[in-house]
């Protein structure tokens, strides 16, 4: 299971270029002017995970075979896109498609790249965004829950557990809060989810910042996650420009490129981590002769549910999970750890953890 991240932001912010950057593709059109993104350019890109080669080392495998994430690379929005402004409709109804929003906010100066606002400041052109995102949801949310109160009068149920729960969304977009400030009763995130509001989504922000700054960001990428902690979102600092060069290099290019910089990996492998923070998202292994693989699961998944990820049939049959920890099979490989025990069969109950290496058992 990947995840899917729509990368969104105000026109010329170097939306583009990220997603090219990350997608190591020339498909998305990085040009000087508004809405040269009309259709949604969708990339999958592999999960970067240092600890695959490591486990392919260890069991002879023939191949890794990493988990994917997917990227889209959605229009630019502009003031009023609620009310239909520019791209406003298409724009709006692709980040309903996703999973999280990546928000690219430009915290660069550059005299050749016009800024759709005509100034740099990267908190207002979030809070430009997140308006407009607010602005959407409060109108459909308004026009949604007035037929459901009428159902939810004749004793309804779900229908009343839902309208309370746009009630609430309700409350935090007339405070002008996005509706993921909500308080949302435990064990209710499913159903509010299933609402689909466009504010609900996580945020990561991402500060696209010039060259000289891509290893320890500047003063608007410091105002930039300043805000997310007080909305209590993620940021990331990379330089778009950087990584488009970056994703022309072979490894050891990369490596020597990269240093000269004061960084240590690619920005992909930041936003990649902070995205998984973000969602909430954990890796397990599974390995043998063939191929080393990853899988991602949501954090707290059992392991019939993750063993359903690879299969529908691992689920439905399960039986129990051989279970060795990341660092066990590292440090004794599998023969060994079933020896000292540091292979455990789990049952159904088990809450798989980050860097399981796993063997289902299962009823076919």
């Amino acid at each position: 299971m990947g995840f899917k991240c729509g990368i969104v932001g105000l026109p010329n912010v170097g939306k583009s270029t990220l997603f090219n950057a990350l997608t190591k593709t020339a498909a998305a059109q990085a040009a000087n002017y508004p809405f040269c993104t009309i259709e949604p350019n969708t990339g999958e890109v592999a999960v970067p995970d240092p600890r695959l080669a490591v486990l392919c080392e260890k069991a002879k495998s023939a191949q890794i075979v990493p988990t994917r994430i997917t990227f889209v690379d959605i229009a630019g929005l502009v003031r009023g896109a609620s009310k239909g402004e520019g791209l406003g409709n298409q724009f709006l109804g692709n980040i309903r498609e996703v999973d999280a929003i990546v928000h690219v906010l430009r915290c660069f100066e550059d005299t050749d790249i016009t800024h759709v606002e005509g100034r740099i400041d990267p908190v207002s052109d979030a809070e430009t965004v997140e308006t407009e995102l607010m602005l959407s949801d409060l109108d459909s949310l308004e026009r949604r829950v007035v037929p459901l109160r009428k159902r939810a009068q004749g004793g309804d149920k779900d229908i009343k557990e839902q309208v309370e729960l746009m009630d609430l969304a309700l409350e935090a977009l007339r405070d002008g809060r996005p509706a993921r400030t909500a308080s949302i009763p435990k064990g209710a995130e499913l159903a509010f989810a299933g609402l689909n509001l466009l504010t609900s989504k996580p945020v990561l922000y991402v500060c696209n910042v010039e060259e000289a700054a891509a290893a320890t960001g500047n003063s608007q990428s410091a105002r930039v996650f300043e805000m997310a902690e007080k909305l209590g979102a993620k940021a990331v600092v990379i330089s778009a420009a950087i990584e488009a060069e970056v994703a022309q290099l072979d490894d050891a290019e990369q490596k020597e490129f990269l240093e000269t910089l004061g960084l240590e990996e690619p920005g992909l492998d930041r936003l990649i981590r902070a995205g998984y923070e973000l969602l909430g998202l954990i890796t397990y292994f599974t390995v043998g002769p063939k191929e080393t693989r990853a899988w991602t699961i949501v954090k707290g998944t059992k392991a019939p549910q993750a063993a359903g990820v690879i299969h529908t049939d691992f689920e439905r049959g399960f039986i129990r999970a051989q279970t060795i920890a990341y660092e066990d099979y590292i440090a004794y490989g599998e023969v060994k750890a079933k020896e000292l025990g540091k292979a455990r069969d789990e049952g159904k109950e088990y809450v798989v953890a980050d860097g399981d290496v796993m063997l289902f058992k299962f009823n076919t």
